[in-house]
């Protein structure tokens, strides 16, 4: 059995990862591995229901210690949580409108780099290999397989040089639709007590306990999809909306 030469012991694997050679292809290892990939998401979940559980809860607590009837924190609230979660999908839309947008852009400047300056971008990729380990000779071996797949080519620099993944054509409409939709689940959470007895000041304890409560919660489920320590992260997410909580219901308080 013939020896592999140094190049080919190291070309492979690389080529083989980065699936230069496969048009930048999804590649499938031979044995299961699990990551969580769904960051996106759970990040937009976590920023809704965060703020839609305290903010509503703040009001809330707020309107309480005015001791105004429940059915006045109710409305309240329940515009408030409308608002809220109009404002915030809105916002998480145009933010994920706002990286595409970018990504196209830097997309359309690299492949103009590629066309008008090949010899430049050949050698930024010799560069980004070698800081992986690569020598020079093996660095060129490798560029010149992609010099001969263009759009293989502007992947690989989008992705190493620039640090840019193409973004999901519907993530903006998906990330809209996911923080709008936590904002109002989480508000309800601490209107619920509200819903079911006559005066707020009755129902702000179990307001306070189910907030609470939740927070716990969402944090732990937080940390077992994120793979973080679920009990560090329920600890975390309890203390940090606490806190928030408890300052947005001083000021309310103070307000009021």
């Amino acid at each position: 059995m013939p020896a592999l030469s140094p190049s080919s012991a190291v070309v492979t694997p690389i080529c083989s990862g980065y699936d230069i050679f496969r048009g930048m292809t999804p590649f499938h290892s031979p044995h299961p591995e699990h990551h969580f990939t769904g960051n996106e998401t759970v990040r937009d979940v976590v920023l809704g229901m965060a703020d839609g559980l305290t903010v509503p809860f703040a009001l809330a607590a707020g309107l309480s210690g005015a001791q105004v009837a429940s059915r006045i924190v109710v409305a309240a609230g329940v515009a408030e949580i409308v608002a809220g979660a109009i404002a915030m999908g809105l916002g998480g839309y145009l933010a994920a409108k706002s990286d595409a947008e970018h990504y196209a852009s830097e997309r359309a400047r690299e492949e103009e780099e590629v066309d008008e300056k090949p010899e430049v971008e050949a050698l930024e990729v010799e560069q980004i290999l070698q800081t992986y380990g690569l020598a020079a000779q093996e660095s060129k071996t490798v560029v010149n397989a992609l010099r001969q797949r263009r759009k293989s080519w502007i992947d690989f620099m989008m992705r190493f040089e620039l640090g840019l993944e193409e973004p999901d054509p519907k993530r903006a409409r998906q990330s809209g639709a996911t923080i709008g939709g936590s904002y109002i689940v989480g508000g309800l959470i601490p209107l619920a007590p509200y819903f079911f007895m006559a005066t707020a000041l009755t129902a702000l304890p179990y307001s306070i306990a189910i907030t609470l409560t939740t927070l716990l919660i969402f944090g732990f489920i937080k940390g077992r999809f994120t793979g973080t320590r679920p009990l560090r992260s329920a600890i975390q997410t309890l203390v940090i909306g606490g806190i928030a909580a408890a300052a947005a219901y001083a000021l309310a308080k103070a307000v009021s």
